[in-house]
């Protein structure tokens, strides 16, 4: 196990650096469907309220007075559709990184498995 090849020692730190790309990968899409369910949720509640209800928008620090419902709503409907489609983006990006990752982990197996003695492996 002490003479790794510079092949198998590049897969391996490609390995690492896919293992880490995924965990980046996965930790955004997460922050992203909690924003999205979070638009889902906002735009339900502005479905059921009234329209004598006031409704307010966050802007940094503030809350401010929203007249315009329908444009309010608009607003929120493409946030959703921009988000459903980053979210999808990331997810098909972790797919082909995982097969990556996984086809890596199979070859540094194999290349492992290749240097031990039958004994070994048994």
């Amino acid at each position: 196990m002490k003479d790794i090849s510079p092949q198998l020692q590049n897969q391996i730190a490609q390995y690492q650096n896919l293992q880490q790309q995924l965990q980046v990968l996965g930790s955004q899409r997460v922050q992203l469907e909690a924003k999205l369910r979070e638009i889902q949720g906002t735009l339900e509640e502005l479905n059921k309220i009234t329209k004598e209800t006031p409704v307010y928008k966050s802007i940094g620090m503030l809350l401010v007075r929203q007249e315009d419902r329908d444009a309010l709503k608009k607003e929120l409907e493409e946030h959703q559709e921009t988000l459903t489609i980053r979210v999808k983006s990331l997810q098909k990006q972790e797919k082909a990184l995982s097969e990556r990752y996984e086809s890596l982990a199979s070859k540094i197996q194999a290349a492992l498995g290749t240097t031990q003695t039958p004994a070994e492996s048994s």
